[in-house]
């Protein structure tokens, strides 16, 4: 017995891209399947109108804001009219089936997720970059689709595939402040990588991932931007004055700092520079140490029935210092979490600081040093020890410390 032959031309897909945005879509189905081609079509700015009497709870928040219409009820005959494309979702196969049959009549194109062969439409592995669109048609196997779109993607975000992006007609450049993270390259965003991949110039912190610099085409100027505590330093006014005159030369510049740009990073000072000067900038956030270093060291920051806040503060000056903008009297009356950025040096004023204000000696504090490196290591002590402790360990920074019942929860 003869297996019945495949119709090759089921597998014959004509690519195109629907613009869609403002134009009634209907997706019929409220489950899982249903939400993945709502979220793409939503990203696609399309007037959603969801049919089905149940919704999953992602679904039903979208509804409130006014995202899409839901009709709260089984599908219909001329559910589809006014539609320019429709999605069979169900798990219901005879449901599924009236929706496409009712497309074919309306000559809607409709995608079905239960039986590709019955689609008019095959919805591609797409991916996203910015305003560049990846779609990937396996030929009827989705799992080869993804697989190379996801390489394309990796690609495009590590740089061996080139994305040529157009410069200004004016021939300026641009300028994008990217948050690294904590340190480890693995933290950093796509949007970061991105950048990174199609940069001309990067001006670079020393706490940014600097495996991340290596990468790096040979073309790639990289100028150290390094702030060391308390040693050698590029003056901001410095940094301010590169990044707009590169700009203004036609490259690409990307600032890599370590942790988030708006986070104790001058990234808002950075920003004015380039806004000053007419040069485009983008802030891509970061991971910050702040959070981030606790994380990887299974503190949390929050949790519940603990804890109702979290404050994080600079500590590169200690309390009464005339620079000092922190009110620590304040913060030594809180119940909550404490997490202390840049102050290895003044811990110990500090921490007399809270005790004095109302915080107990016994408090547990955590010190995070070298967070996100292979050289990270974890030291636990109280308010009370914290400077001694800092002196027997040798701490020096970067190191992040934190003050709370927390601490407690990653022993």
């Amino acid at each position: 017995m003869s297996a019945t032959p495949v119709d090759p031309r089921l597998g014959v897909v004509y690519p195109v891209g629907l613009r869609l945005a403002g134009r009634r879509v209907v997706v019929v189905g409220g489950g899982q399947v249903a939400h993945r081609r709502v979220a793409g079509l939503l990203e696609a700015h399309a007037d959603v109108v969801l049919v089905s009497p149940e919704v999953t709870p992602a679904l039903e928040a979208l509804v409130q804001p006014g995202s899409l219409t839901w009709h709260a009820r089984p599908y219909a005959d001329g559910d589809l009219d006014g539609a320019w494309y429709a999605v069979a979702a169900t798990d219901d196969p005879e449901v599924n089936a009236a929706v496409t049959a009712e497309a074919d009549r309306m000559r809607v194109f409709c995608a079905r997720a239960d039986d590709r062969s019955q689609s008019s439409a095959w919805t591609p592995a797409v991916g996203r970059q910015g305003d560049l669109v990846v779609g990937v048609h396996g030929g009827g196997d989705p799992q080869r689709a993804v697989g190379v779109r996801d390489a394309v993607l990796a690609g495009l975000t590590d740089g061996t595939i080139a994305d040529t992006v157009a410069r200004p007609a004016d021939g300026r450049g641009s300028v994008v402040l990217v948050g690294g993270g904590p340190g480890d390259p693995g933290l950093v965003t796509v949007r970061g990588r991105q950048a990174l991949a199609t940069a001309d110039v990067v001006l670079a912190d020393h706490l940014a991932p600097q495996s991340l610099l290596s990468s790096l085409p040979a073309h790639v100027e990289v100028i150290d931007a390094s702030k060391l505590p308390r040693g050698r330093s590029m003056a901001q006014e410095q940094i301010n004055a590169l990044l707009v005159e590169h700009a203004l030369a036609g490259r690409r510049v990307v600032r890599l700092k370590g942790g988030d740009p708006f986070v104790f990073g001058r990234g808002w000072e950075e920003l004015e520079a380039c806004a000053a000067a007419g040069v485009p900038v983008e802030v891509v956030p970061g991971v910050t140490s702040a959070i981030g270093v606790p994380g990887l060291a299974g503190i949390p920051v929050t949790h519940r029935g603990m804890t109702h806040e979290f404050v994080v503060v600079s500590g590169h000056v200690p309390p009464g210092h005339p620079a000092s903008l922190v009110d620590w009297p304040s913060l030594g009356r809180l119940r909550g979490t404490l997490v202390v950025l840049m102050g290895v040096d003044t811990a110990p004023a500090i921490a007399a600081s809270l005790v004095e204000h109302g915080r107990a000696a016994d408090t547990p504090v955590a010190v995070v040093v070298d967070g996100a490196s292979p050289t990270q290591r974890l030291l636990r002590t109280t308010l009370a020890d914290l400077g001694q402790t800092l002196t027997d360990e040798a701490v020096r920074p970067p190191a992040v410390w934190v003050v709370g019942d927390v601490v407690a929860l990653g022993a």
